[in-house]
């Protein structure tokens, strides 16, 4: 190996289910590899099928299509070999697999070893572990390859002692913490191998995961010599000479502050579930508040204004106010803008239910209408015109019930499902760093839903400051009440939230997927019962 091994790496937007556009993303690839020079081109997992490719793995037709594209991207990669994450069929089992095809030819093959089970995973519902070796030789070198997971468990990486160099193809889901852990864990690996480790990662949306990207290349002291994108698609190459890396195409720079990266998160969240499902754009219901607003800012940065349609569907208690915000913000975004007053219909379930309502208070029900009104209104906008709706509600709504099924639930995709009450505020002030977008009122008001006269949010919860903390506490840290009592917060306050988060699971079940952006989203990551009577004794 006299002038060393260019290994370039595609982090790219592989989608689950769409093998014929994958196909031609690392057609793509392999030529601009070539360009660059390379020898080698490293993908992500699963990058033909996509990931999580779930239940589809039980269908045969996925199958004859999966196969058919492998042996496709196998006879045309000629000079530059190409290190594939792939399903692999044998003898009525499947495994995770990634093959090194060079010159035509299957010239390495490895098996994921370690199937997380855990979290927003369950690989082990389809997969079977391997068991072959994963060190192979090219160019003069050996070579390990890893799939994900393997590299967070310390015995696999002792059998990479003998190689050159670590190759890891992954499909990391974005949380706000994991980019971090991501490389602790890997420069642990290259400092006690003294071994150089590529992590190529895939990138985009698939439902409520969404994958960051930012690949990285590590040098054997565990120095990063290579960046990709953070939350985009991204080409790197590097070249391994003498036992070192260097980088051979320029990192990435990511703007790493917690309200950067959340807004780069659920940009490209939004973005690719409305583009890779078919939609031409999406609605937004206004309120005059900071949810919608916030809703419908990301929206249009991540589709543009001539997708976003703004509705305002006021009530008698909405406050005139709140139109005035609500025209504001929609100027300041340049989206369409129509107002549909809801009391009409009002009057009408007002008159339909007289009878059965007579004689008994005014509560919930009448509250509850007001807002399934106004998610019949936008389902019907959306069934006539195409565009889904984003329902607006948050994670602290979420978390506590505070929302209304079939009203403000009602919609395609739950954009801020994971983003506490807090982070929305601290979101929506980022967002106006450079300038009023989101216009100031919204941010100053206090919160409520003006579904009664002189309603506030804190009529029905905890200050938001103090509610958030609980929930962080009962759902990140996974900590009981009595821990959160213990570490000072008010105990009434406390079981009063944890009864709340505990009541409201049939209404999370019928939520629709929001990105993942926490360490653990009401999704994937929250497998709770609904009926479990014994929970909600508290």
């Amino acid at each position: 190996m006299k002038h060393g091994l260019k290994v370039a790496l595609v982090q790219g937007n592989f989608t689950v289910g769409d093998v014929a556009g994958n196909l031609r993303r690392l057609r793509d690839a392999l030529a601009e590899a070539r360009a660059m020079g390379a020898q080698m081109l490293v993908t992500p997992e699963l990058a033909l099928c996509g990931y999580p490719p779930e239940d589809w793995l039980e269908q045969p037709d996925f199958h004859v299509s999966h196969e058919a594209a492998l042996a496709q991207i196998q006879a045309q990669c000629d000079d530059v070999a190409l290190v594939l994450g792939h399903v692999e069929r044998e003898e009525g089992c499947l495994y995770n697999a990634a093959s090194v095809f060079h010159e035509g030819r299957r010239i390495a093959h490895y098996r994921k070893r370690m199937l997380p089970n855990y979290g927003v995973f369950d690989e082990a519902r389809h997969f079977v572990p391997g068991d072959g070796d994963s060190v192979f030789e090219f160019a003069g070198l050996r070579i390990a390859l890893a799939i994900c997971e393997d590299l967070w468990a310390p015995g696999h990486v002792l059998m990479m002692q003998s190689a050159d160099l670590t190759i890891s193809l992954n499909a990391s889901p974005f949380d706000t913490e994991k980019h971090p852990q991501r490389q602790a864990v890997l420069r642990g690996h290259a400092r006690a191998l003294q071994r150089p480790v590529i992590f190529c990662n895939l990138v985009g949306g698939q439902d409520e995961l969404l994958f960051d990207g930012r690949s990285f290349v590590l040098d054997a002291d565990g120095r990063v010599v290579w960046e990709g994108a953070a939350f985009a698609e991204s080409m790197g190459c590097v070249l391994f000479s003498g036992g070192r890396m260097r980088p051979v195409s320029p990192s990435v720079q990511t703007d790493d502050s917690p309200m950067a990266l959340l807004h780069a998160a659920l940009t490209l969240a939004v973005r690719d579930y409305v583009k890779k499902n078919g939609f031409p754009g999406v609605l937004v219901g206004l309120s005059g508040g900071i949810d919608s607003a916030l809703t419908l800012t990301l929206a249009v940065d991540a589709l543009g204004a001539e997708h976003v349609r703004a509705v305002m569907m006021a009530s008698p208690y909405t406050a005139r106010m709140s139109l005035e915000d609500s025209r504001a913000l929609a100027r300041n975004l340049g989206v369409r803008y129509n107002e549909i007053p809801i009391e009409p219909a009002m009057r009408v379930f007002e008159h339909m239910l007289a009878a059965d309502f007579a004689g008994l208070p005014v509560d919930a029900a009448e509250e509850n209408i007001q807002s399934r009104i106004r998610g019949m209104i936008l389902m019907a906008l959306s069934n006539k015109h195409g565009a889904m709706v984003l329902t607006t509600g948050n994670k602290s709504e979420m978390a506590t019930g505070y929302a209304t099924l079939y009203g403000d639930m009602a919609g395609g995709f739950a954009l801020l499902k994971d983003v506490y009450k807090t982070q929305v505020f601290a979101l929506a002030h980022w967002i106006n760093r450079n300038g009023e977008r989101i216009p100031e009122n919204i941010l100053l008001r206090p919160p409520s839903a003006e579904l009664r006269p002189d309603q506030k949010d804190e009529d029905s919860l905890p200050p938001y400051s103090l509610l958030d903390t609980i929930l962080v506490g009962l759902i990140e840290r996974r900590q009981a009440p009595e821990s959160l009592i213990a570490d000072g917060l008010p105990a009434a306050e406390v079981n009063r939230v944890a009864r709340l988060l505990r009541r409201a699971e049939y209404k999370r079940r019928q939520a629709p997927p929001g990105p993942r952006v926490s360490t653990r989203s009401f999704g994937r990551d929250w497998r709770f019962p609904i009926t479990a009577p014994g929970l909600y004794t508290l």
